[in-house]
């Protein structure tokens, strides 16, 4: 008898023993392999728990997916995961994990965009780290009522979209992301801005026209400001602005593609094309990086009416159109001598 209550007595000892051991290997033990770093994992909205599962599962963070949907299901904390993007460290239990889904203590997704390019681009490229669509973004840019809120017009607000890393929420939608941009793009300007540009009055959305162009025109940032008191100067004394970029702009609406001009180009009829038609275009060609913006807040004084290329990425600079016509020659022949050559 006595016998039989110590086997007893042993047995229930084991089995509160093993209990304890499956509690803490449910709660307590680690359940995400050993890895450097953090491991990301998105939840989109509406997930099913199991859909939750996989995704943990392919992203390399659950070792165990039994027991995890084992503990989620006993504690009922499968069914408050949050959406989002998680950036899961190495190490922790499924209590640990699932904490940090239920209160969904998300991370921020790096969002670049990219200086001088089409709409089309830059809303591809910020898609690609959000949940919102490339079509959901450019919605956002062509939504009258978001550009009145935010003090533009739909043809003029892609150029605020100022080309810098952003950190934004995974789950956060196109036209707030546009919102935030625009916010930034108005502190970077109150801060640079410091009077007229070379006594010229221009408006945030004409100071963005010039600055796009001067954007396509150089990838030097040194010679910006140069080029940027050419266009002013032509501004200021009511000469046509004859930017190339105006006319790529064109070729590219109604080619898809940048290519190299031909003459005939030049008599394109089209709105932006500051040959044929005099001031600024009707809106930005493309959004402009910081650089070329300062350099139309900050241009250089100098007396140039003219300029182009010296055939290495930087440009010659003329007072006068014979001036401009030798040095345009001497462009020609190096562009011709490169061609004989293969080059």
């Amino acid at each position: 008898m006595r016998r039989s209550l110590r086997r007893l007595f042993l047995a229930a000892f084991v089995c509160v023993i093993l209990a304890a051991v499956g509690v803490y290997w449910l709660t307590a033990w680690s359940n995400t392999p050993d890895y450097d770093g953090r491991r990301s994992v998105f939840i989109p909205r509406h997930a099913s728990f199991d859909a939750v599962t996989d995704s943990l599962v392919n992203a390399g963070v659950v070792d165990n997916a039994n027991s995890f949907v084992l503990f989620a299901t006993a504690t009922g904390w499968g069914d408050q995961v949050k959406a989002g993007h998680y950036s899961i460290p190495a190490g922790l239990s499924n209590k640990e994990l699932l904490s940090i889904l239920r209160r969904g203590l998300q991370e921020p997704v790096k969002v670049v965009i990219p200086p001088g390019s089409r709409k089309e681009v830059v809303a591809a490229v910020v898609a690609k780290n959000m949940e919102f669509s490339a079509r959901d973004f450019l919605s956002a840019l062509g939504d009258t009522t978001l550009a009145s809120e935010l003090g533009t017009d739909t043809t003029n607000l892609f150029g605020f979209m100022l080309p810098e890393t952003y950190s934004f929420y995974w789950l956060t939608d196109a036209p707030t992301v546009v919102r935030k941009v625009k916010e930034y793009f108005d502190a970077f300007y109150a801060k640079e801005y410091s009077g007229k540009p070379l006594g010229i009055e221009l408006s945030p959305e004409e100071v963005v026209n010039v600055a796009s162009i001067v954007e396509w025109e150089s990838g030097h940032d040194e010679e910006r400001p140069a080029i940027a008191g050419v266009y002013l100067n032509r501004l200021r004394d009511r000469w046509r602005l004859q930017a190339d970029p105006t006319v790529q702009y064109a070729i590219l609406e109604a080619e898809g593609s940048k290519r190299r001009l031909f003459f005939r180009d030049y008599d394109i009829d089209h709105p932006y094309n500051t040959y044929k038609y005099g001031g600024l275009p009707p809106g930005p060609v493309t959004n402009p990086s910081p650089s070329a913006i300062r350099a139309v807040l900050h241009p250089d004084t100098h007396g140039y009416y003219y300029f182009v290329a010296n055939g290495d990425g930087t440009h010659a600079f003329s007072r006068t159109l014979r001036e401009h016509n030798a040095a345009a020659s001497r462009f020609y022949a190096i562009q011709r001598a490169r061609r004989a050559s293969g080059n």
